[in-house]
């Protein structure tokens, strides 16, 4: 089940059917079925809190990702910053639309394994994100 919450914002302006279909369709391109998902939409008070709080880091960021992996089943809660996700679609000059998905989306090509901190991996995690948002339009 993937699950949707906010805490002290406004939910945002997604299609939950929609999503979710597409989070599944996603997972099932890495093999990957999807099992307890749970994501929480903040603003950057509460992401700079549990990032002190669980990783240590003293800075806002636009998604945080718990992985519960059980083998090929996706089990994890993605704590999403919806002002970073606006400060950097912005910044980036897209359409917050399409940022909000690419947070929401980046958080599962976590679980389904794909890491962004070591040598070329941004560049690994960007085409599938790429590849991940071309699926949403055709679900």
């Amino acid at each position: 089940m993937i699950s949707y919450q906010t805490e002290g914002i406004r939910m945002p302006d997604i299609k939950k059917r929609e999503t979710t279909r597409w989070i599944k369709a996603v997972a099932a391109s890495y093999g990957k079925k999807s099992g307890e998902i749970g994501y929480l939409f903040v603003d950057d008070e509460k992401i700079l809190e549990v990032n002190r709080e669980y990783l240590g880091h003293d800075y806002y960021t636009d998604i945080i990702t718990f992985d519960y992996c059980e083998g090929d089943t996706l089990n994890g809660d993605l704590v999403i910053s919806l002002d970073t996700v606006r400060t950097n679609a912005e910044k980036f000059h897209k359409a917050y639309d399409e940022e909000l998905h690419r947070v929401i989306i980046h958080g599962i090509l976590h679980l389904c394994g794909i890491n962004d901190k070591g040598p070329g991996e941004r560049e690994q995690m960007e085409a599938a994100e790429n590849r991940a948002l071309a699926l949403r339009s055709e679900i």
